[in-house]
């Protein structure tokens, strides 16, 4: 028996290195496969930099954000508001909620200072035997009641805002990938994925990446290809996931809805101002979750229908060019034409 254990461990040991030698992948397959980018994470796997789109700033999808508007300027407070319901819910944070806070503040440290004053020690060397005090009682018992009805009304009218949209002129469908955006508009024939752009001495970029210029946004939001919206317009987001809960997030729209996988919501914007706005994935949704950003772009009616036909869509009522119906030109000689099978028959009709 201790032979036959020596005879197993022997020729275990002298297999090893032939196993280890035959599953070692060749130099020339390791270099192939070093030289592809991952999945998700180039602008076009199959372009080197040189190869790259020339980017003309200032054009439709590339416009220069404007500092301290749709994207972080170092306040402490809510970011400059573009929608109506941004403006709501802004006015009655700024000039309703922080009004009554700093009320009740006040009222609570004057009470507190009364109450160190009044009922100290050296002032009532002898402690009251009270227990209650009806009067203070019914008070302190209907001022937070009407508290929160003052807040409660002007909340649920803001809610009824947001959650009651106008009719759409635009759907995007947003969906949330690990670590990217998709973006589909279904009635102009337009999808496309939205990447992170890297900085130029990052030494994870690859080298078929467009680096991040100034011009693109600030490090960490600006992303390769921008969401472009018309300004004016009632845009309705559908948002869903594909892996794990994202979740779609721009401050200045006053937009913050979850993406659930095999969930659709809703939510939708309207904005005037044209612009580009920033906003980032604010759900906890794995390694790279800082690394998703938002970038949407609102331009004019006609920019906008310029930056669809650009990336292959169409207008609504507008057809593809490959699909267009036949001119007058060329459906007069086929309706004057003789059918085949006419000619045919006329022929064997001589014979």
């Amino acid at each position: 028996m201790r032979l036959i254990g020596w005879a197993i461990a022997l020729a275990a040991a002298g297999l090893t290195p032939a196993a280890a030698g035959a599953q070692a992948p060749a130099p020339s397959q390791t270099a192939a496969t070093t030289a592809t980018p991952p999945a998700g994470t180039a602008q076009d796997a199959t372009k080197p930099d040189a190869a790259q789109p020339a980017i003309v700033y200032g054009s439709v999808g590339h416009a220069i954000p404007t500092p301290g508007i749709g994207e972080p300027d170092g306040r402490k407070g809510l970011q400059y508001q573009v929608t109506p319901i941004g403006e709501e819910a802004a006015a009655f944070h700024n000039n309703w909620l922080l009004t009554l806070c700093a009320i009740i503040s006040v009222f609570v440290l004057a009470l507190l200072l009364f109450a160190i004053i009044r009922f100290r020690r050296g002032a009532n060397p002898t402690p009251s035997r009270n227990s209650h005090n009806t009067l203070i009682e019914v008070v302190w018992t209907l001022v937070p009641v009407l508290i929160l009805v003052s807040i409660a009304i002007p909340s649920i009218r803001l809610l009824r805002h947001q959650y009651t949209p106008p009719r759409a002129d635009l759907t995007v469908k947003v969906t949330g990938h690990q670590w990217y955006w998709s973006y589909e508009l279904p009635d102009y024939g337009v999808s496309f994925d939205s990447y992170m752009l890297k900085e130029a001495n990052d030494p994870t970029r690859q080298a078929n990446q467009r680096a991040r210029d100034p011009r693109d946004g600030p490090p960490l939001l600006a992303v390769d290809n921008r969401l472009v919206i018309p300004a004016g317009k009632v845009v309705k987001f559908i948002v869903t996931a594909d892996d794990v809960i994202h979740s779609f997030a721009m401050p200045a729209f006053w937009i913050k809805q979850d993406a659930n996988p095999g969930q659709l919501h809703e939510t939708w914007a309207k904005v005037d101002r044209p612009g580009v706005y920033f906003g980032q994935c604010s759900e906890l949704c794995g390694a790279r979750h800082g690394f998703m950003p938002i970038a949407i772009e609102v331009v004019p009616q006609a920019q906008f229908a310029e930056w669809v036909g650009k990336n292959g869509g169409h207008m609504p009522g507008a057809q593809p060019a490959a699909a267009a119906a036949p001119t007058a030109e060329t459906a007069a000689p086929a309706a004057n034409a003789t059918p085949e099978p006419a000619t045919n028959q006329a022929a064997t009709a001589q014979n």
